[in-house]
């Protein structure tokens, strides 16, 4: 934890792959264990938490989330972790699988003790540095911008880096029905906050404690069809990933005074109804602000985003919209508390 507080905004990092074998089915999701402790050892956290289906093995780490597809990790982490030193031992490991990186996608929004954070993390000029230097050169098409919003401590880092030609040779209509959506939330309603907190001595695990969270603020019901798996830390906050098919979602809570946050990520598809989803996921933590990072192909994606939000007392304050080599269009919007 820093000195200052626990920081709850996380660093994000998107790592495709491919292989000369069009049917690769497995990939990645055959490192063993200890292999992957390593990479999180890297990283500086620990798995406390996994599920897994056909599609993909997800883990609740001591700070958030990581997911490991066949040809593609997605790994996100809080505190004062070093997540880009995951990147060195991850190309390693795929080169061992004969898995060449096609595309990489890092970001994160405004460190709330950005003065705790150590390297390569102190800027986003060296997280730059770090990335340029450690991605090979086949990720030759790369674009780095920091979106702004009408509030200076809310804005959107963005790094973007892709092989045209292996995209382009892998890339299925699929991809361009899926969008990722990116909430922060911070000023947490305090009542809903407490809802995070353990009572001392309460003779639960942490899995245990954490399905009784899931089930008493409403986190259950974002999403019925998910298969969740969620830990409750001791003496608060709270992890969870939900795995529906193919597609994750996930939400990480800091519910101290004075520098709560809470996020929610989640995978979904064109044809879905996003408004119902994000409703219900800001409804739990009723925050003074939230941002929503949506990177997607349709208009229409971001376009619905106010309508779940607004109605919860929210207003709208800015959107900044902007074109990445290796995450489509990315749209940035901010909404404070009326």
């Amino acid at each position: 934890m820093a000195v200052s507080g626990f920081e709850g905004f996380e660093k994000r990092l998107e790592l495709n792959f491919s292989g000369d074998d069009p049917a690769i089915e497995i990939g990645f999701r055959q490192l063993d264990f200890q292999s992957l402790e390593k990479v999180l050892h890297a990283v500086q956290c620990t798995v406390v938490s996994a599920v897994g289906n056909q599609y993909f093995d997800s883990y609740v780490l001591s700070e958030s989330s990581l997911f490991v597809y066949p040809t593609k990790i997605i790994i996100k982490t809080c505190g004062t972790t070093q997540l880009l030193k995951s990147i060195p031992p991850l190309l390693h490991h795929a080169a061992t699988m004969d898995l060449k990186i096609c595309a990489c996608r890092y970001t994160r929004g405004n460190f709330i003790f950005p003065e705790e954070q150590p390297y390569p993390h102190t800027s986003f000029e060296e997280e730059i540095v770090y990335l340029e230097d450690n991605l090979p050169e086949n990720l030759f098409c790369r674009k780095a911008s920091v979106m702004p919003s009408k509030l200076s401590s809310h804005s959107w880092h963005v790094f973007s880096a892709r092989d045209q030609s292996q995209m382009a040779m892998h890339k299925s209509p699929y991809d361009d029905q899926l969008y990722t959506v990116e909430v922060c939330m911070t000023g947490l309603d305090r009542v809903l906050a407490r809802k995070f907190f353990r009572l001392p001595n309460d003779g639960k695990n942490g899995d245990s404690a954490g399905k009784e969270m899931s089930e008493s603020t409403g986190i259950c019901d974002i999403n019925p069809n998910a298969l969740i798996c969620d830990f409750a830390f001791d003496p608060c906050g709270y992890s969870m990933n939900g795995i529906d098919g193919d597609r994750y979602s996930t939400i990480h809570v800091t519910p101290e005074d004075g520098f709560s946050y809470a996020s929610f990520e989640c995978v979904a598809s064109i044809y879905n109804d996003i408004v119902d989803v994000l409703n219900k996921a800001v409804r739990v933590f009723l925050p003074t602000t939230v941002t929503v990072a949506t990177t997607c192909t349709s208009h229409e994606v971001w376009m619905q985003v106010a309508k779940a939000i607004e109605p919860l007392g929210m207003k709208f304050q800015s959107c900044t919209v902007d074109d990445f080599p290796a995450a489509q269009s990315v749209v940035f919007q901010v909404f404070t508390g009326r």
